[in-house]
């Protein structure tokens, strides 16, 4: 029998060995997934605490249902597979599903949530009694349905038109966020008046709670014990005629998945000239010696949680040159400035026009925004620099709970280099706290 929570809830050895996690079954074999003992260690020993699963999921679930209440829809209809992962915490083959979008949850006004998944994996989610129904019918893609998804689709509006009904107080008005064309149609054909549902997801997302954040301190530490490992790995091989980008970059995959992360949605690593211009991701060139790497994590980590930042390295017995020392140092004064401009209450506007200005030999290939809101991966809200900035697209101000990367890529055009860095920093009551204590490279920085 299980032991009661308040008695299993501290890290301990045994607490490893026995227990999953906070909030989850204790049963070495159970459906939901979640980190691993090699993660559940380390972060005893940095002195983590554990989110209460229960109690987070629980906090996206009322938070979802306010934000349809507080719009006056009857549900919020989602099929992007991370608002799926926010609203049940349940997972089923995520990158398949994201071009091939089979799961579906509607959320009713009252709070009655109901998922369809595929048909033959309903049980992914009843470990999450917070999910009332599990269903199948959302695979509305031509894959699957062929010349005969329309039918599919009737039948699936038709049961999303009862459950309002019954759980939305018939209020026909409703957020969906990505849905394929046959299904929008007959949505429209049963009477539904359609809203942006990524609206809403994507500011409901934006707020963590305090067990997101405890998820996010435990994600962002097995991260940079990646990152450290995947560092390890390119001082000791990088230059050797024979390690590739491909070989380092497996490293941070590997360390990744052996403390129950997900998956990493880019190949943002690069090695000498081939960082820059940025966005080069990597392959097979072999690196050499006295060369720069340049990397963006873009992983999806523990807990779902996305850990999104950037170094760059120097890889060699030779010191940098001084351009590079000046770049380096050039995007660190660009992270730690436009850092100190974060507090609750700061307009997202002002951001982008009193951020730190990079020089104009750096801006043609300067990043794509300043910062970007984070959580299960890259989110609202995004602060555009100033020359990118639309008028009216976020006048919004900062709140506690935001959590923001802070973003520089310094590299000039035609340059053999490009210096990425980006830090992850979370809003506070009264400022911000910088999620990410992983090093500067001491070569470059000059030290």
């Amino acid at each position: 029998m299980n032991q009661p929570f308040s008695q299993t809830r501290k890290i301990n050895p045994g607490h490893r060995e026995a227990h999953p996690g906070a909030g989850s079954p204790n049963d070495n074999d159970r459906i939901e997934i979640g980190p691993t003992r090699v993660a559940f260690a380390e972060w005893e020993a940095a002195g983590l605490e554990l989110p209460n699963l229960r109690a987070m999921r629980t906090f996206r679930w009322k938070r979802l249902t306010r934000a349809i209440v507080d719009r006056d829809y009857g549900g919020l209809l989602m099929f992007d597979p991370l608002n799926i992962r926010y609203a049940t915490d349940s997972t089923n083959m995520q990158i398949w599903n994201a071009h091939n979008p089979f799961r579906a949850v509607l959320l009713c006004a009252d709070g009655y949530m109901v998922i369809w998944d595929y048909k033959n994996s309903p049980f992914l989610s009843t470990f999450n009694p917070l999910v009332r129904e599990q269903r199948s019918g959302a695979d509305l893609f031509y894959f699957s349905r062929g010349d005969r998804i329309d039918g599919a689709a009737v039948k699936l509006a038709a049961e999303i038109r009862d459950l309002i009904r019954e759980h939305g107080g018939g209020n026909m008005r409703i957020g969906v966020d990505k849905i394929m064309l046959h299904g929008l149609y007959t949505l429209e054909a049963q009477g539904f008046n359609i809203f942006d549902g990524e609206e809403l997801t994507e500011k409901t997302r934006a707020i963590k709670g305090a067990d997101e954040i405890r998820a996010m301190r435990c994600a962002s530490h097995a991260c940079e014990t990646a990152v450290r490992a995947m560092e390890g790995f390119a001082r000791a091989n990088a230059g050797d005629g024979k390690t590739s980008e491909d070989d380092i970059w497996a490293i941070l995959h590997g360390e990744n998945i052996r403390r129950g992360g997900e998956w990493i949605e880019t190949r943002l690593l690069a090695s000498g000239p081939r960082t820059n211009p940025w966005f080069q991701e990597c392959g097979p060139r072999i690196t050499r010696q006295n060369e720069i790497i340049s990397f963006d994590t873009d992983l999806i980590g523990c807990y779902g949680m996305c850990i999104d930042i950037s170094r760059s390295w120097w890889i060699g017995d030779m010191p940098p040159r001084p351009d590079m020392i000046y770049a380096m140092r050039h995007a660190h004064e660009h992270i730690l400035t436009n850092m100190d401009m974060l507090a609750p209450g700061v307009p997202m506007r002002d951001l982008t026009f009193g951020a730190h200005v990079l020089d104009e030999q750096f801006q043609e290939q300067k990043y794509g925004c300043l910062m970007h809101g984070v959580g299960l991966c890259d989110e609202w809200p995004l602060i555009a620099y100033p020359d990118q900035y639309v008028e009216g697209s976020h006048d919004y101000v900062l709140e506690p709970g935001m959590v923001l990367c802070v973003e520089a890529c310094v590299g000039a055009v035609g340059g053999d280099f490009s210096i990425k860095l980006e830090d992850q920093v979370l809003i506070t009551t009264d400022g911000y706290e910088n999620l990410t204590s992983y090093p500067f490279d001491d070569a470059l920085m000059g030290r």
